[in-house]
């Protein structure tokens, strides 16, 4: 299983961002990911830290694909692959109802129609190809070029059953968020896996997200998440996971624990049938480097 981090760039200067990307190269990451937030563009962050710093992917998750059509994502992915000789992967997903209606007005409607007709659209683009796409939420015609770039990977968040057939007939895996290791081996691996075998695609990437606190007082990490994060659980799509789990809140899926019981949880992702696992250190920057040291030495 690879293992990787997020690094969320708010209030971040981009010195600061690439200082967080060559910290996870050092420790023996084999992955950085961005999420796409209110502050920097994910897709051009990831192409300009990952030129900044060779050997280690460099991947948005996710990037919602309503407000960037796809001749547009197509246009910025092959950019940042080919800023980083091909070491970008694209994440995407369609984001939150309450961010793309309330704020950005959107319609949120047949997300599952909208997701299956992107992805039909941007993988020929991805490749270069003359593409004229007409569905039943978006339209696409033309081209995309970039020259020396080869068609970035591309993953789909999924959470749900009919996003995961999705992930494994059109794209290239899947990234989860708040999903303990029982979920990713009864639900998302089995979907995904049947998903991919019946389109004749690879075996699928499965990257699943944590947040993890190295410490002597879990229950302490999990309170602290729960004041942090805890409005998490009251999107629509995460309290659909929390309650497939039967847990209250996001607070519930943090690894949290001293160093054997962060590694024993570590290896759980990877006996579920993770691919990756993309963590996310609470703390300040001693508490993260020694979370990712950990996590890079667990084979």
């Amino acid at each position: 299983m690879r293992i990787g981090t997020a690094v969320v760039g708010t209030q971040l200067k981009f010195e600061e961002v690439v200082g967080e990307v060559r910290a996870a190269a050092a420790a023996g990451l084999d992955s950085v990911f961005f999420p796409q937030l209110d502050d920097w563009d994910a897709i051009a962050l990831a192409g300009a830290a990952g030129r900044e710093v060779p050997g280690i992917e460099v991947a948005t998750g996710i990037v919602p694909t309503y407000p960037r059509h796809p001749v547009v994502m197509a246009s910025q992915a092959l950019t940042a692959a080919a800023l980083t000789g091909g070491r970008f992967t694209l994440g995407i997903g369609p984001g939150h109802a309450q961010i793309m209606t309330d704020r950005l007005g959107y319609s949120y409607d047949r997300p599952v129609r909208h997701v299956r007709e992107y992805l039909e659209a941007l993988r020929p683009l991805l490749r270069g190809e003359e593409v004229g796409y007409r569905g039943e939420t978006l339209t696409a015609a033309g081209r995309t070029a970039v020259p020396g770039a080869a068609p970035p990977p591309v993953l789909l968040s999924a959470l749900g059953p009919r996003m995961l057939r999705l992930a494994g007939e059109l794209a290239d895996g899947t990234i989860t968020n708040w999903m303990r290791p029982e979920a990713i081996a009864e639900q998302v691996a089995p979907a995904i896996g049947r998903a991919a075998a019946e389109a004749g695609r690879p075996a699928p990437r499965i990257v699943a997200f944590t947040m993890v606190a190295l410490t002597g007082d879990p229950d302490g990490a999990r309170a602290a998440l729960a004041e942090r994060l805890g409005f998490a659980g009251d999107f629509p799509s995460y309290r659909t996971v929390l309650d497939r789990q039967g847990l209250s809140g996001v607070h519930e899926t943090i690894i949290a624990g001293d160093e054997r019981a962060v590694e024993a949880a570590i290896r759980r992702y990877a006996s579920a049938g993770a691919t990756d696992l993309l963590l996310s250190p609470m703390g300040g920057a001693e508490e993260r480097d020694r979370v990712l040291r950990l996590a890079a030495s667990v084979s």
